[in-house]
């Protein structure tokens, strides 16, 4: 085994892995440093690296939605991260969902047979002065290093709240209220990829009402709530209005029970969380309730009467930088260019966005140890506009938060068309542009 890396990756979530891999497929020596299980978060649960906190971390895989193009993209740049999932994928309409502890083996048993990969289990409290580093430790960064983190800059953390839905067993849930589909009937399976709970107007009303009313776990006295819209707790939703929930995460539209041939009034989706089909998430139903409460209201939902909760739901503490100020055009720090971050930290939101800006950062920092300069992914696909959101430098007076992958953040396109059109011919040339740069890039294999 050889003894000095040439880059250092520090975390072991979706970006510090795919950055890894990348790296070592490119023929470079990397220490890839991971915590667990020396010290484990408040959101881990296993010591194995690529952790998800649920089966649909992947959202949507159609190329005609933001998370779709940007896993079409990835899987064209050879991200191993991405390949495992797809080996690991479990019925979810026409969403990527994965068997979460197959997922995390997979990728940790690629790393550890890797040549040119030391996986290093400690706790990292000093950052790496001479060897290039990337700093992929995620949202919920602490102790040493976060204070080390914070010096980088000059001033205080930025962050917002992330909150995880609750899971169930699949034999607790009721099937005489409750029926199997997916939306608009893109079902992968015979048996119906989703687990739907539908509930009347009275059903949703009292739900709601209960919901404002529980008792919520509070945040400490110096932390400012501030959470993403992107992941709202529910019962900030039902704080906006009595109807948010039916056209957001209870919106009935294309879904029809067939035991009624009707809409729901509104309706509550299962996912699957692993393969065996044994445990179901309540997809959209993030919250901060107490682990009492939220038995009790979701016990509300009729096909939930008699739930066996096998996680509750939780808040956690998202932190992220302020890249646009403090990253230069290769995301490196510009006080210190020999470091770079990957990841949720640099201020995009969710899993797919993470590897992907895991992958970005190792293509940069290859370049940077080869003497090359790399160029930018094109602005018209979704690696560019990830990239221009956390790179793009803004007046100080503009606020800077994280983002998912969206088309907002693509250049629009000048035809007359309904929003489907648009979105499709988006996708197309996004498609077509991330050719020329994948020349240069020259994609490694993902295995």
């Amino acid at each position: 085994m050889w003894s000095q890396p040439d880059v250092i990756v520090i975390g072991g979530g979706l970006a510090g892995t795919e950055a890894a891999w990348q790296l070592a497929q490119r023929d470079l020596k990397v220490s890839l440093v991971e915590m667990k299980p020396v010290a484990m978060s408040p959101a881990h649960q296993t010591p194995l690296l690529c952790e998800l906190v649920c089966s649909n971390s992947l959202r949507s895989d159609e190329p005609v939605a933001g998370a779709g193009l940007l896993k079409q993209e990835l899987r064209r740049l050879g991200s191993m991260v991405i390949d495992a999932a797809d080996a690991h994928a479990v019925p979810a309409g026409s969403a990527l969902a994965v068997e979460r502890f197959g997922f995390g083996r997979e990728v940790t048993q690629r790393l550890a047979r890797h040549p040119n990969v030391r996986i290093e289990r400690r706790v990292v409290h000093e950052l790496p002065k001479d060897t290039p580093t990337i700093i992929a430790t995620g949202p919920l960064t602490g102790g040493r290093l976060a204070a080390q983190v914070r010096e980088l800059f000059g001033g205080d953390k930025l962050f917002f709240y992330d909150a995880i839905a609750p899971i169930v067993a699949a034999d607790s849930v009721d099937p005489e209220h409750s029926f199997r589909a997916s939306r608009w009937g893109k079902d992968q399976s015979e048996l119906g990829d989703y687990i739907n709970c539908p509930l009347n107007k009275e059903q949703y009303t009292e739900f709601v009402r209960e919901v404002a009313a529980a008792r919520k776990v509070e945040a400490h006295g110096f932390e400012e709530m501030r959470f993403f819209e992107g992941c709202l707790p529910i019962e900030v939703m039902v704080s906006r209005g009595e109807d948010v929930l039916r056209y957001g995460p209870m919106r009935p539209v294309g879904i029809e029970d067939p035991k009624t041939g009707r809409r729901p009034y509104a309706v509550m989706q299962l996912r699957p969380e692993n393969q065996y089909l044994t445990a179901y998430n309540l997809v959209g139903f993030q919250t901060r309730m107490a682990y009492p409460e939220q038995k009790r209201i979701f016990s509300l939902v009729p096909a939930l009467a008699n739930a066996e909760f096998l996680r509750f739901g939780s808040i956690h503490r998202n932190t992220f930088i302020d890249s646009p100020r403090l990253l230069g055009p290769s995301m490196e720090l510009r006080s210190q260019p020999n470091l770079r971050f990957a990841g949720l930290m640099t201020g995009v939101e969710g899993y797919v966005e993470s590897c992907a800006m895991g992958l970005l950062a190792a293509l940069f920092t290859e370049a940077r140890v080869r003497g090359r300069e790399l160029a930018l992914p094109p602005e018209t696909t979704a690696f560019g506009g990830l990239y221009y959101h956390i790179c793009r430098e803004r007046p100080a007076s503009a606020p800077f938060g994280p983002t998912n992958i969206n088309f907002g953040l693509l250049p629009g396109i000048e035809v007359r068309a309904k929003k489907p059109v648009r979105k499709k011919l988006i996708a197309e040339r996004a498609f077509h542009d991330l050719g020329p740069w994948l020349e240069e890039v020259q994609p490694i294999a993902a295995r």
